[in-house]
């Protein structure tokens, strides 16, 4: 009892004990407790902080600790917008960005300019810093979408890369409206801000990658990577504050920065996300709520004309723009609902502006009371719409998300009642086994969630003791580095007479498509491996064989060289290593270049056509000049090599020489060595072109096109 009596609990609470179980106590039941009754979990941690705040309850101040959490919170957003974006989509669909960008710009600047001067009857200084607090927006919905899984979506690409565009320019008037109510724009005004901006946005985009591909090369250590993108976010918002824009800007560029160098499908991916959804985002989302007061509808009339007008001027004027861009574009109604709803919520940019104009004391009335650029009636009104705006982004973004998320998945499931992708990685080397299992999780489908298998051998004649227990290690092991992308990995072990048996008996019995074999990061490859290999496996098992030397994190590689043969395209298995390919460009975001023969480039245009990704095309037949290529390989190069059988249809003599080519002249880099499924391999296995795991002929080539349409809706 003496103890309860020292224990503090007055409030508001200051116990920090306290305090943070509160708010841990609201991220766990906020979202349970919520889902329920179908409203998103974002707008019980904003209505959570409301209760709680000093506007209601008053359990907590929305003190230093809070603010110090929530900025983070708001940082994190951006930093994780700039960071899934599509990097090949967004440029691509950098116009339409541009286009929106205006559209969510302009609409909004107008009707707020002409409503705060002929409705509200503000000064024009005021009615146009008003109408920049409109045309702001955070993107508050965004961990919802991401959360249903579209983040890819294009509407919600061009949305992000609009968002950047909006809240620049909207963050720029209001440094020039402070500037000319101080009367500091002039010349050298704009001189030094358009010099700072340029210098800020080249330091981000081109330092910062080449500090983080230098940083994750040299240090592989889990904690100090997640350490040093914090750092990397953190240090890009202050170099924005320091050019004189908003932070947010900032953390968006470091997004960007480093999307090449943190693969989607990474461990170290994931630990960003996690930590984000878990800890910081709604951190700010309680944060944004405690500034909520629902006693200023009751203040006076004048607070609840300015917040009403404030309120429909601001949402109508996003609903024309995203109206407006889904007529330009042709996009669907539910992709307009994501544009709407990504857009409409006001929180941060806004925020700034309307504490940063009532700060600005133009004079005083014949009263004596201060004249503020924007009055109380204005702040009141900010946090209202911040509620009202907030409340309508989450309901519609939910839905226009779970909409194609639905519809996309339906596509999936009937996609994967054809067939199923089982990948093999055999392990024997604990040093290569991340990477090994790193590559499976970045060429699999995404709806493949436990199609992964982790092989260990043991000889049967072995009478080593310690075979046994190394071998489940290693296993083990791959399972972690797996489960750490929130992937399955299901662990075999098995005892047999050598490894070329163990394999091709495992690949026959649990009917893997895809078999992932390692080398030694400091060994290279041998005539006799690749012989063993081709008169043990090859010839025993008609499945995509991808021989990986990893001689650097694959997250670090800029760009990937594809060297085709000639013929590839005839050859049966030529849709099933293009889709791994593919998928390699997707979930690392690393540039494809490819070499290959005209036939064989027409057909991988028209995949780009339809699913872009960044790549480059050259016409290449020459494999006698094996070597002229080298002189474009860079460091942080990888090399992807399409092989063949011998005697098929894609086959070339000099292909003997590749393991003396490997060895002497790009020993250093990391490569990829494919061998595609191929007519003729065994007697009795066939693959059927409708079930990724069994493959007929093919004699016709629309016969490809099909199947890569059908596995593009899998990747």
């Amino acid at each position: 009892m003496i103890f309860l009596l020292a224990f503090d609990t007055s409030l508001p609470l200051t116990n920090p004990v306290l305090k943070f179980l509160l708010i841990l106590i609201i991220i766990l039941f906020a979202p349970i407790i919520l889902n329920k009754i179908k409203i998103p979990h974002l707008l019980g941690l904003i209505i959570a902080g409301a209760v709680i705040g000093p506007n209601g309850f008053n359990l907590m101040q929305r003190d230093s600790s809070i603010i110090l959490s929530g900025t983070a919170g708001l940082l994190y957003i951006m930093f994780l917008a700039g960071l899934e974006i599509d990097l090949a989509d967004f440029k691509k669909n950098s116009k339409k960005s541009i286009v929106f960008g205006l559209y969510t710009f302009i609409i909004p600047m107008v009707l707020g300019t002409l409503s705060g001067l002929y409705i509200l009857n503000f000064s024009i200084y005021t009615s146009i810093l008003l109408a920049s607090m409109f045309a702001s927006h955070t993107l508050i919905a965004y961990p919802l979408i991401s959360k249903l899984g579209v983040a890819k979506n294009k509407a919600v690409n061009i949305t992000v890369g609009g968002t950047m565009i909006t809240d620049t320019l909207a963050l720029l008037v209001l440094a020039v409206i402070v500037g000319m109510t101080t009367g500091e724009v002039n010349t050298e005004f704009w001189v030094k801000l358009s010099l700072s901006i340029i210098a800020f946005a080249l330091v981000v985009m081109l330092l910062f990658p080449v500090i983080g591909r230098w940083f994750f090369k040299r240090y592989d250590d889990n904690v100090s990577q997640y350490i040093f993108v914090l750092v990397m976010v953190f240090l890009g918002a202050v170099l924005a504050e320091i050019a004189g824009i908003e932070a947010i800007i900032g953390a968006f560029l470091a997004g960007l920065a480093l999307n090449r160098l943190i693969p989607h499908t990474s461990p170290l991916m994931n630990r960003i996300e996690f930590v984000g959804n878990a800890i910081f985002i709604p951190f700010f989302l309680i944060g944004v709520g405690m500034l909520i007061d629902y006693r200023a509808f009751f203040k006076d009339l004048e607070t609840i004309k300015v917040a009403s007008v404030m309120i429909v001027v601001a949402t109508i004027a996003k609903f024309v723009a995203a109206w407006l861009t889904q007529k330009t574009y042709n996009f669907t109604l539910d992709q307009r609902r994501l544009i709407f709803g990504l857009s409409n919520a006001q929180a941060a940019a806004t925020l700034a502006a309307v504490l940063v104009g009532y700060n600005i004391v133009l004079g005083e009335s014949a009263s004596g009371q201060p004249v503020r650029l924007l009055s109380e009636s204005i702040l009141n009104g900010t946090i209202l719409m911040i509620l009202f705006t907030c409340t309508i982004a989450s309901f519609v973004a939910q839905k226009g998300a779970k909409n194609i998320a639905l519809s996309e998945a339906s596509e999936n499931e009937l996609d994967d009642q054809e067939g199923q992708e089982k990948i093999l990685i055999p392990i024997s080397n604990i040093d290569t086994t991340d990477e090994l299992v790193n590559l499976g999780v970045t060429i699999k489908s995404k709806i493949n969630k436990s199609g992964l298998y982790g092989l260990s051998i043991i000889d049967n004649n072995s009478t080593e003791g310690t075979a046994d227990k190394n071998a489940k290690k290693i296993l083990n092991q791959a399972a972690v580095t797996a489960s750490a992308t929130d992937n399955h990995l299901n662990q075999l072990l098995r005892y047999d007479l050598n490894i070329v048996n163990g394999i091709t008996s495992v690949v026959k019995e649990h009917k893997i498509t895809d078999l992932i074999l390692g080398l030694h990061v400091k060994k290279g490859i041998s005539d006799s491996f690749l012989g063993h290999l081709t008169e043990g496996i090859l010839t025993k098992c008609n499945t995509t064989t991808l021989i990986y030397k990893p001689a650097q994190p694959f997250g670090t590689v800029k760009r990937h060289i594809i060297i085709v043969p000639k013929h590839a395209e005839k050859e049966i298995g030529f849709p099933f290593w293009i889709i791994k390919v593919w998928n390699i460009a997707r979930n690392s975001g690393a540039k494809l270049v490819f070499y290959a023969t005209e036939e064989s480039l027409y057909i991988i245009n028209e995949i780009q056509s339809k699913h872009p990704i960044e790549a480059e095309f050259h016409e290449f037949d020459e494999w006698d000049d094996f070597l002229i290529l080298s002189r474009d390989f860079h460091k942080d190069d990888n090399l992807i090599i399409v092989m063949s059988r011998k005697d098929k249809a894609s086959y070339h003599s000099n292909m003997n020489k590749i393991p003396l080519y490997l060895n002497k002249y790009f020993k250093e880099t990391s490569y990829i060595l494919i061998y595609p499924m191929q007519a003729g391999v065994t007697d009795d296995s066939h693959i059927d072109l409708k079930n990724p795991t069994f493959i007929e002929p093919l004699e016709k080539l629309d016969e490809i096109g099909k199947t890569l349409v059908r596995l593009f809706k899998r990747k």
